[in-house]
């Protein structure tokens, strides 16, 4: 999977208006679906300990807000019947269901996924990998797993915004860096530190934040950034597990009183 659309560089204190366009096609974009839907990663993910920093004077704004916010959203239900219970995920048909996110919603997704997973060095962001596209493919699929993410995920967005607007005078993607990143350490912590105006939009924001890193690592570049390399095929004969391998499965399989079944030559 290629993606030769630039997009935000978020290093910069300055960034220029842009807006995300996938570099996906729909049939990749629902491939990478299947991947995240399978992930392990998915239900495991939590938020991060540390508390954040402290707001300086260039990030406070008007003041973050004192009371809860909720937006109240009016969804229009999916309707589409899915791919049934015998899907070819190799060469997925043409989806059924149409996607559903907006243009300003995938912008402020790509937003705030470069916050969560930046490029370093040669490796790419969470945007340069199309995670807003996966997520919008995830949040548009008819399945009832996705559709208790969607509001949750949508709410969260429209909620960052508001409160952009209530800080700043303006809607997230247009703020400048420091004043986006004030509003993301305001709500990154689902934990006893965070103020009450901010619990119930921690929470969306940590399964948002789940979403976007269990998207990038189901991508190729995500899965080699972790050295994981799948159903690799290999010539000859099977080589068998390394000495470190083998050594550790020995020392495990001795701990739990199993040690006769370890592995020997014949």
């Amino acid at each position: 999977m290629t993606n030769d659309i630039k997009q935000p560089d978020l290093s910069a204190d300055n960034e220029t208006p842009y807006q995300y366009q996938s570099g996906l096609s729909r049939r990749k974009s629902l491939k990478l679906l299947a991947a995240l839907a399978a992930s392990t990663m998915l239900p495991t993910l939590s938020g991060c300990d540390s508390p954040p920093p402290a707001a300086t004077a260039d990030t406070a704004g008007k003041a973050a807000s004192t009371t809860e916010h909720w937006p109240e959203l009016n969804l229009k239900p999916i309707t589409a019947k899915g791919y049934g219970t015998d899907p070819n995920m190799i060469l997925p048909p043409e989806s059924p269901w149409p996607l559903t996110m907006s243009a300003p919603q995938l912008t402020l997704l790509a937003l705030l996924s470069d916050i969560l997973i930046p490029r370093e060095g040669d490796v790419p962001s969470a945007s340069e990998v199309d995670a807003p596209a996966i997520i919008d493919e995830w949040i548009s699929a008819p399945y009832p797993r996705q559709q208790q993410d969607r509001p949750v995920i949508l709410a969260a967005l429209a909620w960052i915004d508001d409160e952009a607007t209530l800080r700043f005078g303006s809607n997230f993607a247009s703020l400048k860096r420091p004043q986006r990143l004030a509003i993301i350490d305001d709500i990154a912590f689902d934990n006893a530190q965070t103020k009450p105006q901010f619990q119930r939009i921690a929470k969306a924001f940590a399964l948002l934040r789940g979403l976007v890193v269990a998207a990038f690592f189901s991508t190729p570049q995500g899965t080699k950034d972790i050295g994981y390399l799948g159903n690799t095929a290999i010539g000859g004969d099977y080589p068998g597990p390394t000495p470190e391998a083998k050594a550790h499965l020995d020392k495990t399989l001795a701990n739990l009183g199993l040690k006769e079944f370890a592995w020997q030559p014949v």
